[in-house]
């Protein structure tokens, strides 16, 4: 049987902080002599890293490998601050292309250290941002990733410290609520910020997808598989009742026995570019229904070193050309030019 019908999640794919990345990476590819290094993957999405490897651009795993002087980029995750003072160390320009999301969960955690709390950091061992975060304050806080994890805090209850929980900004909202409500019973005088910590856009695609879940017979979502906002959404569609979920990198991957009605979402690091593709791989006699939550319109502007950059290169353009200097908006606003341009016009 042929697909009859694709139910498309909407909002999906790119998010305000990797549209920042990914745009901030192409003025580093536009202004530099490759290779521009970058530490860690810029967003977790094999597309979008092979895309700029084709352009030189070199990611690395320690900045110790950056040559001195050479131009890096840190990534969209959040960077341990004893690293990014080594990659400021090396000389060459930095531009950290941190999600202002990150920083607020690195704000809150340097925050409630120094007020003597120990911080219980929801998030997944060895995943980028959970790394980066912790470093903040390496003594101050500890990782749980289940409900055991919160059992075994037996010392803290001993202790009486006070107690906060902060989360990954990618986790889905039922394993980060389960959590918090089970660290509420072990610490009744728990702190939480007085906003989640969770992604907004994270949080509004896993909304998008429990809508389309329930009225699917299977579930296809798009992204890699290092993307822990997308490893989310597999859950979410499991947790709605659907029988079949199907995680894809590739539009090669799509299964060939898919049929029936079939739910399309990306997760928040995958091009629209490849949704098309998978779309037009399944190919539905019915048609695609756009299933709409809401409506994103967040801009998160250029890093502030990145900014700074380009202000001084448009003023010095604008002496070599004897034209007056732009405004300082016209050198750093880029909310006009989506990541999916970006990605577009560098294929090309």
């Amino acid at each position: 049987m042929p697909v009859e019908r694709v139910l498309l999640a909407e909002p999906r794919g790119f998010c305000a902080g990797v549209e920042k990345a990914i745009k901030a990476l192409a003025w580093m590819v536009a202004i530099f002599e490759p290779p521009v290094y970058c530490y860690h993957e810029i967003v977790h999405n094999q597309r979008v890293v092979e895309a700029f490897r084709e352009l030189g651009v070199v990611f690395v795993d320690d900045v110790a490998e950056v040559p001195p002087g050479a131009p890096v980029m840190l990534s969209a995750h959040g960077t341990a601050p004893s690293v990014a003072e080594a990659a400021r160390a090396g000389v060459g320009v930095v531009v950290d292309a941190v999600c202002p999301l990150v920083t607020k969960v690195h704000h809150e955690l340097k925050t409630r250290a120094k007020k003597g709390y120990t911080v219980l950091y929801v998030g997944h061992a060895g995943h980028e941002e959970a790394v980066g975060t912790m470093a903040v304050a390496p003594d101050s806080v500890r990782l749980i990733e289940t409900e055991a994890d919160v059992a075994a805090l037996s010392d803290l209850e001993a202790e009486g410290a006070p107690v906060a929980l902060l989360a990954q900004t990618t986790l889905s909202h039922d394993e980060w609520a389960g959590l918090r409500d089970a660290a509420h019973r072990r610490f009744p005088d728990l702190w939480l910020p007085g906003r989640s910590d969770l992604c907004f856009a994270t949080t509004n695609r896993q909304a998008a997808l429990r809508a389309v879940a329930s009225r699917a017979d299977a579930v296809v979502v798009i992204g890699s598989a290092n993307s822990s906002n997308t490893v989310a959404l597999e859950k979410v569609a499991l947790a709605s009742g659907c029988a079949r979920v199907v995680r894809i990198d590739t539009v090669d991957e799509v299964p060939d026995d898919l049929s029936g009605t079939v739910g399309l979402t990306a997760g928040a690091s995958a091009p629209e570019a490849l949704v098309q593709e998978v779309l037009a791989r399944l190919a539905p006699t019915a048609g695609t229904e756009l299933v709409h939550i809401t409506t994103e319109d967040e801009y998160f502007p250029p890093p502030p070193e990145l900014r700074e950059l380009l202000r001084a290169l448009s003023t010095a353009l604008g002496v070599l050309s004897g034209a007056p200097p732009a405004p300082d908006t016209e050198a750093v606003d880029d909310r006009t030019l989506s990541a999916t341009q970006v990605l577009a016009a560098l294929a090309s």
